[in-house]
């Protein structure tokens, strides 16, 4: 079994991988102080509540928070007695190296989502990441990850305007009913909602535009369900895409005799 990891800005998600699926997901907020062992603890309770027995041979770590990273290898070695593979360390194997700017690092949950576009959906593709960013990664025809887009994510947004705007609530993410908002509540919603429909729907144009080949457009992330009701926005739905990309980057560095 492997327990792919991917920490985030905002949450961080534990999945376990039998080898044909994932038995269970598991999601927590992200705290760089959070121990080895108040992982573990939140861990095996929930584990216990699915009722699952987890043999775990293997850990994968996707992290873009590097202070988090320590405390989750501790976790690994202390309970499992494994030695994590991280993706975007020097050891870390990729089954094709990505073609950046030279001094360019790729956040790892790019290159994760880039390496389980390409296995499951194939090359010239793109991934619509929803997630304390809005990214958009590019695949190429072999697989590399060559690039993409970043733009605030959906609740940071959400949040800076709160912040920001002393006589604006803070509302949840929701499609509204009409895109004209008779109340503040509503001018809001209608403003985030197809604001980022539109956001979106203009960033995939201008990278098919750019790239010049047919792309499939994938999307993934907790939100990305909730903008495809307005819109037709991806190809596919795949929203343990980054957690398909580490399981592959784990067996592709076994298959080099790396792990």
């Amino acid at each position: 079994m492997l327990l792919a990891i991917d920490c985030g800005n905002t949450n961080t998600v534990f999945s376990i991988w039998d080898g044909e699926k994932f038995l269970c997901t598991l999601r927590t907020s992200t705290h760089h102080s959070r121990t080895a062992d108040a992982y573990f603890t939140w861990f095996s309770t929930l584990i216990n509540h699915y009722k699952i027995d987890p043999q775990i041979t293997g850990v994968a770590i996707s992290s873009t928070v590097p202070r988090v990273v320590w405390n989750l290898r501790v976790f690994a070695d202390r309970f499992f007695g494994l030695r994590p593979l991280v993706v975007g360390k020097p050891d870390c194997l990729l089954p094709v190296a990505p073609r950046v700017d030279q001094g360019t690092t790729p956040g790892p949950d790019r290159l994760a989502n880039a390496v389980a576009g390409y296995e499951r959906y194939g090359g010239d593709c793109m991934v619509v990441d929803f997630g304390t960013a809005t990214n958009i990664d590019v695949v190429a025809h072999d697989g590399a990850y060559i690039g993409g887009v970043i733009a605030p994510g959906v609740n940071l947004s959400l949040e800076a305007l709160h912040q920001g705007a002393a006589a604006l609530p803070h509302v949840d993410v929701t499609q509204p009913d009409k895109v004209i908002g008779t109340n503040t509540v509503g001018c809001i919603q209608s403003g985030i909602f197809w604001g980022y429909v539109g956001l979106v729907q203009g960033l995939v144009q201008k990278v098919k535009d750019e790239y010049g080949l047919p792309m499939k457009v994938i999307g993934t992330g907790g939100l990305a369900p909730l903008f495809e009701q307005g819109a037709h926005l991806y190809d596919e739905i795949d929203e343990d895409l980054t957690m398909h990309g580490l399981v592959r980057i784990y067996d592709y560095n076994k298959e080099q005799g790396n792990i």
